[in-house]
């Protein structure tokens, strides 16, 4: 089944500056950081930080109108999604919305890390913004 998860990809955490939380998530609870991008498309510079299989993600706004920068505004810094992994992105937010959950994307996007992403809307997953992530790194080699 292609559209159930298998496991945390990681979390999104929105904050103002990296510069300044990053040292709490490196020297303080010990994370190594694993990549590092500007994701021109979402207005956002992503720190992907691993921890065993998953990652804690990193989302500091690029733009004042970055829908990361909206989020902060309304909400402060914290967690902003979850991510799961997946095998076909695609048929995961086809079962989503089969089963009356609304979308933000109904096609897969390119998002951060070399993967395919897709958006279940928070207000049908109780209050948390639920990603679908599927890697694609390795069919592109």
């Amino acid at each position: 089944m292609s559209h159930v998860p298998y496991k945390i990809d990681h979390l999104g955490v929105a904050v103002q500056s990296i510069e300044e939380t990053l040292p709490t998530y490196t020297n303080g609870i010990g994370l190594k950081v694993i990549h590092e991008e500007i994701i021109e498309d979402q207005m956002v510079r992503a720190i992907f930080l691993q921890v065993g299989d998953s990652c804690v993600e990193l989302l500091e706004p690029t733009s004042p109108e970055s829908p990361i920068a909206k989020y902060i505004e309304k909400k402060g810094q914290g967690i902003h999604h979850i991510a799961y992994a997946v095998q076909d992105v695609q048929a995961a937010l086809d079962h989503a919305k089969a089963q009356g959950l609304r979308l933000i994307d109904e096609q897969p996007r390119r998002g951060g890390h070399g993967k395919l992403i897709g958006f279940v809307h928070p207000k049908d997953t109780h209050g948390v913004l639920t990603e679908f992530c599927q890697s694609i790194e390795e069919e592109e080699e």
